[in-house]
């Protein structure tokens, strides 16, 4: 594998930091900026900017890869998929997640409209990465219908008022990023966004609320060290 922080005089660990920071917590470019000047890091925040355009998705397509290869060895029990109004250059957009049981989250999708079409898109794609769940629950809009009806799996389907809050509360990471980020300037952009915060969300979950103090400083401490390893 060629090294990709070649061109680059900062090291390694000091861009997977600002890549983290950025990404992981409700921080704008100039927070990120200050806290590392803080710590004796000089950068700029179009360096801040750039380097978690450029690495990024790299991570994240990093940590999908292991997360699928480990997921598809599994069953999956049950998926819930939700979508969520996104403001970008004043117009509304609609940003489709799909989550596990656990609340992981499997894929995230950004359409113009929030019809069958746009539902269709994400259970395909979730489904050729995963393969098929053993129910999928979604709210009352009538396109999650007709999506599981073209492919079959309509008898798969449940739909319930508070039967998805497993999707719901995982818009609440991504709600509190975007509402630091003020606004998205193209749907490009929300989509790149959206797909590389869902990865490092899932790697750095640890249900703190679910494990001991001790096991959940043991999760944390692996999930530094694999994130350390990234692009090694």
């Amino acid at each position: 594998m060629t090294n990709p922080f070649r061109y680059f005089n900062s090291s390694p660990e000091v861009i997977r930091l600002v890549v983290m920071m950025y990404v992981r917590y409700p921080l704008s470019l100039r927070n990120v900026e200050d806290l590392l000047a803080e710590r004796g890091i000089d950068i700029s925040y179009e360096t801040v900017r750039f380097w978690w355009n450029r690495f990024g998705p790299m991570f994240a397509a990093e940590i999908r890869k292991k997360r699928v290869a480990h997921m598809r060895g599994y069953p999956q029990w049950r998926w819930h998929v939700d979508e969520v109004f996104v403001k970008v250059n004043g117009k509304l957009r609609y940003l489709w997640r799909a989550v596990d049981h656990e609340g992981e989250v499997l894929e995230a999708v950004v359409t113009a409209r929030r019809d069958k079409a746009a539902a269709l898109k994400l259970l395909k794609r979730i489904m050729k990465k995963y393969g098929p769940p053993r129910s999928v629950v979604t709210d009352g809009l009538r396109a999650y219908s007709a999506a599981m009806d073209e492919i079959g799996a309509a008898d798969r389907h449940a739909v319930g008022r508070r039967l998805n809050n497993r999707a719901e509360n995982s818009h609440q990471p991504f709600r509190r990023r975007e509402r630091a980020m003020q606004r998205f300037r193209s749907m490009k952009t929300l989509q790149k966004f959206s797909s590389v915060h869902a990865q490092l969300h899932n790697h750095f979950n640890q249900e703190r609320n679910l494990v001991t103090r001790e096991t959940y400083k043991q999760n944390r401490s692996a999930a530094l060290a694999e994130w350390r390893a990234l692009a090694a």
